[in-house]
């Protein structure tokens, strides 16, 4: 098949890329190659989505195109270039506008309006999830075959986040026994998928040409377990330390990622839903989910092979800080 990734540098896009080209296909990628550099084996097409799309390039033909674009304008400008195609649009469980209800699947949870006009993500965050639904709502008015898939959080190697990657760095070096802070109850429910088993199901539906509204999520499973699994895997034995929400905020510890933040903690009940979909139709779709012990080494390998990448959270010093005022 010849495939059309729109990006294809860095981390999802990029596993897509690399995936197809192992399996055979004709690959190219279509980006400003400013992000990184394109993998092994594929073809790089120079591409500013901000721009229009260049005549030549818009009049290959190609078999599938996967898209994991933000920008409505750019969504559009790529759809009618490739209407016949099998389209994949990587969207986001940021389009539901219910983040509370566990269980939910795309056939139940309500959306959030779509914005189809462009906006400044740095200065309206708030407004990633509608354009999202806008850029759905494109593709599959525009492209002939659709498919949806809406993903949670999504770690491994190569992550830009940092969000995940914070527990395999905190957890490399910790000696048995050495407490490690913990947010929430270990009961409250997470989801994650590695990026390459998302890459590979991608790769996956266009081969069959599956269309409709998926998630991109693995198994909903309960943080403690998750987390001991991600320290087994890793060979070490924490003694980890629960802080519950109402601690976490008195000491200013900031949910999810970024800076002074206990990554995979979230307040509950108001995301009680945002990490526990239902992922029983994309896993019978065809969504495998490896083990988060070996999603867990890998990440760490990645890690100390690259030593400017990304990771977020609490620095050891304010960790400490909560665990002093815990003990």
């Amino acid at each position: 098949m010849r495939f059309l990734v729109l990006g294809g540098t860095v981390f999802l896009s990029r596993a897509v890329a690399v995936e197809a080209a192992a399996r055979g296909h004709e690959v190219s990628v279509a980006a400003r190659g400013a992000s990184g550099p394109v993998p092994d084996g594929v073809r790089h097409v120079v591409l500013d989505r901000a721009e229009e799309i260049p005549a030549d390039l818009a009049a290959q033909e190609f078999d599938a195109v996967v898209d994991v674009a933000r920008t409505p304008s750019w969504v559009a400008r790529a759809v009618a270039a490739w209407p016949r195609a099998h389209w994949t649009f990587v969207s986001t469980i940021n389009v539901y506008a219910d983040e509370t209800t566990p269980g939910g699947t795309p056939a139940t949870l309500p959306l959030v309006d779509a914005q189809p006009e462009d906006v400044d993500l740095g200065r309206h965050p708030e407004a990633y999830g509608p354009m999202k639904v806008a850029c759905e709502q494109l593709v599959r008015d525009g492209a002939e075959r659709a498919f949806v898939v809406r993903p949670g959080l999504i770690v491994g190697p190569g992550d830009p986040t940092g969000r995940f990657t914070y527990w395999p760095a905190r957890l490399a070096d910790v000696e048995p026994g050495e407490p490690v802070l913990a947010g929430g109850d270990p009961s409250d429910t997470v989801q994650v998928i590695d990026v390459r088993d998302l890459a590979a199901w991608i790769v996956t539906a266009a081969e069959t040409g599956l269309t409709g509204d998926l998630d991109g999520v693995g198994p909903a499973t309960a943080l403690g377990a998750l987390l001991a699994e991600a320290s087994a895997g890793l060979g070490v034995e924490p003694r980890w330390t629960w802080a519950s929400d109402a601690a976490l905020e008195v000491h200013d510890v900031a949910p999810w990622m970024g800076p002074r933040s206990l990554p995979l903690w979230l307040p509950r009940p108001a995301y009680d839903g945002m990490l526990a979909h239902d992922w029983s139709p994309s896993r019978d779709a065809g969504l495998a989910a490896r083990p988060i012990a070996e999603t867990g080494r890998d990440t760490l390998e990645w890690l100390r092979a690259t030593p400017d990448a990304v990771v977020t959270g609490l620095t050891r010093e304010q960790e400490r800080e909560v665990l002093d005022s815990l003990a």
